[in-house]
């Protein structure tokens, strides 16, 4: 059974930091892109950052949003996302995903298994 579960959200201060985490269990990681969504209220599920395995040569791609500020990593089973000068525009729920393959990609018509999200709040 493949599991995704995300934690390290909350609620902090404009230009602080967080690190959300993503355990993931039950699929071969090397074999899968992992990335980083996030889904604001009525807004559509927006890509934020994406990491590869050794197989597609571990790189990353991130939403122009965020780029420059985020930063995500990997390493076995557990894959990371550093926020840093965090902003309002950056509260949502944010969500892990897995999608089967090497290439980097931040459709999320292209992953195939999700967490269950984490709640990140930016506000005085």
């Amino acid at each position: 059974q493949v599991q995704l579960v995300e934690s390290g959200g909350g609620l902090v201060q404009p230009g602080g930091s967080l690190r959300l985490s993503c355990a993931a269990s039950g699929l071969f990681l090397e074999t899968y892109v992992i990335g980083w969504f996030r889904q604001a209220p009525g807004k559509e599920r927006e890509g934020v950052a994406c990491v590869t395995s050794r197989v597609g040569d571990g790189n990353t791609q991130y939403g122009f949003a965020v780029e420059g500020r985020f930063t995500i990593s990997r390493d076995k089973n557990m894959v990371y996302l550093q926020m840093n000068s965090l902003k309002p525009e950056d509260t949502g729920v944010y969500f892990c995903a897995a999608g089967w393959g090497p290439a980097v990609r931040l459709g999320k018509d292209e992953y195939d298994y999700w967490g269950q999200g984490t709640q990140v709040t930016v506000s005085s």
